[in-house]
């Protein structure tokens, strides 16, 4: 298969390759019922994914800069224990993720996954549900100093994989992913199935969006 230019496939993890909102709500179900404060519901969660564990609890929270530094620590530990029990456990892969990662890896393309996800809870995530063997470099949110939409770590993943930013493809599902992938010239495209914080992904600047991995080939001919 010819794909072009690109060399390489990048991917976030949380809302393009797997649906993990079913763990993620129940852990911060549980963990905000350990603080004594009324749980959210899943779809409120849903908008609270996106920029890595710490700004996830403290969305739950409603914390703010007064909100003090104790408090927040004692609910990340909450989470980080309950989402420990039930990561991987409700988890599913989008239509057409592992059917879209063998035709790139069968096309001699190597992969990366980069998320914002801490390194822990990524490489459980990938092991069981068997996504880990398509992969030649991960990059967690805790990595690096760095998360996305800061550029370290699609640069990080890139010189794992041995080719230039330019040479490689980001597929998000969020502004994040695009801020990060602009930030360091490489092109991004979109799912619009994901995890956008509440933005309209199509309102996102990106060069352009697929409904399914299974798409990716035939747009890497055109990139």
């Amino acid at each position: 298969m010819e794909t072009g230019r690109i060399k390489a496939v990048l991917f976030d993890l949380d809302g393009t390759l797997v649906d993990s909102i079913p763990d993620l709500a129940e852990a911060c179900h549980r963990m905000m019922l350990d603080l004594g404060r009324p749980p959210h519901s899943v779809e409120r969660v849903r908008t609270f994914v996106g920029k890595g564990m710490l700004n996830l609890v403290r969305r739950c929270l409603g914390a703010d800069e007064n909100t003090p530094q104790a408090e927040i620590d004692a609910a990340v530990a909450r989470f980080r224990h309950h989402y420990a029990q039930v990561n991987g456990e409700q988890s599913l892969l989008y239509p057409g993720v592992r059917e879209g990662l063998e035709q790139l890896q069968a096309a001699g393309l190597p992969l990366a996954c980069v998320t914002n996800k801490p390194e822990e809870f990524t490489f459980t995530l990938l092991e069981k549900l068997d996504l880990a063997r398509y992969f030649a470099a991960t990059v967690g949110g805790d990595t690096l100093p760095h998360k996305k939409p800061h550029p370290a770590p699609l640069q990080h993943a890139c010189a794992a994989l041995g080719v230039a930013v330019q040479q490689a493809l980001m597929v998000g599902d969020s502004a994040n992913d695009a801020q990060a992938a602009q930030a360091c010239g490489m092109p991004v495209v979109l799912v619009p199935y994901g995890y956008s914080e509440g933005v309209l992904v199509d309102s996102i600047k990106c060069d352009g969006l697929v409904s399914s991995l299974i798409e990716l080939p035939l747009l890497l001919q055109r990139i």
